[in-house]
């Protein structure tokens, strides 16, 4: 290794510890300022748009059907803490498993093809289960599952304390953005760079691609439901909304406007794109209008998003 490639891997490795430090800090003085719950829910789908970064941004595998993992993660915790009584941590934990195993059958199945066929085999997958939600009993159809219970963390949080959901949610996100972080950062992860750039080349250095992409498929699945989940128990509330295709395209417009294969990009996005459906809720369906002429912008003028553009002007990695 170079010096010149050493201090560059040392910048990069400041400027991501800068940037987690200030996002850190940003997270913890934020209720001072933000309603908490806009917070919680804005967090959730974070780590939901860095879920489907990792797939597409590091693997370069387009998902059209990543609200199949969301969704359905959501619907089963919403269902294990209200009709089970199981605590918080169990019914995400079943959420997440959900998830895992949607995301092994759909991983399995898709990754046999490339390009358009792999994203319409995940986007057909995704409306079947859709179809399987709106007249399986337990989803409560249209009117999804409502009052989900808090509860106790471990026994002993009490969830319905505004602060203390916060401060989960807070850690769940850290924690699944570091798994992430790690994994992007591993020598795994490097495979999957290698297999993004030029997937034959790394066929003909003797790795079983498809395995890695399986691998990869699914913890950005497992991680999607981990989002789900969690966003069931801050909002008290599974629907259809959250396993329609709308939002595998809101999972992909969030990680475009934040910047497709950097770190902090899709969190950036998801907070834009949720601060537009909250604040703009009274223009009715000129929102969607609004979220179109934004991705129109991003992909005229900031292609590379809006971390990605900022990064490249400092010429440091995010």
């Amino acid at each position: 290794m170079t010096d010149l490639t050493a201090g560059a891997q040392a910048k990069t490795s400041r400027s991501e510890a800068i940037a987690f430090i200030l996002m850190v800090v940003c997270l913890a003085i934020a209720p001072a300022f933000i309603y908490p719950v806009f917070l919680m829910k804005a967090l959730c789908f974070a780590l939901f748009a860095c879920a489907f970064n990792l797939l597409i941004g590091f693997v370069g595998l387009l998902s059209f059907g990543h609200a199949l993992y969301f969704g359905w993660a959501s619907y089963l915790t919403a269902y294990s803490a209200k009709a089970w009584g199981l605590p918080p941590e169990l019914a995400i934990l079943t959420g997440v498993a959900t998830a895992a195993v949607f995301g092994l059958i759909a991983g399995a199945l898709a990754i046999r093809r490339q390009g358009i066929y792999f994203a319409m085999i995940t986007l057909a997958l995704a409306q079947m289960m859709f179809l399987v939600a709106v007249r399986a009993p337990f989803t409560g159809g249209e009117d999804g599952i409502q009052a989900v219970p808090r509860g106790r963390l471990f026994g002993l949080i009490d969830l319905s304390n505004q602060t203390n959901m916060y401060i989960t949610v807070v850690v769940i996100f850290l924690a699944g953005f570091l798994l992430i972080y790690r994994v992007i950062n591993s020598p795994f992860g490097e495979v999957l760079k290698a297999i993004r750039e030029n997937e034959a080349r790394a066929i003909s250095l003797g790795y079983k691609t498809e395995r890695y992409k399986l691998v990869a498929f699914v913890l950005s699945a497992t991680i999607a439901g981990l989002a789900g989940g969690t966003k069931a128990i801050v909002l008290q509330i599974a629907s259809l909304t959250d396993v329609n295709w709308p939002m595998s395209g809101e999972v992909v417009l969030m990680a475009l406007v934040g910047g497709l294969g950097t770190v902090f990009g899709p969190v950036a996005g998801a907070f834009v794109i949720i601060a537009m459906q909250n604040y703009l809720a009274q223009v009715g369906q000129w929102v969607t209008v609004i979220q179109g002429v934004v991705f129109v912008a991003c992909v005229l003028l900031f292609r590379r998003g809006i971390v990605g553009e900022i990064a490249h002007l400092l010429r440091i990695k995010l």
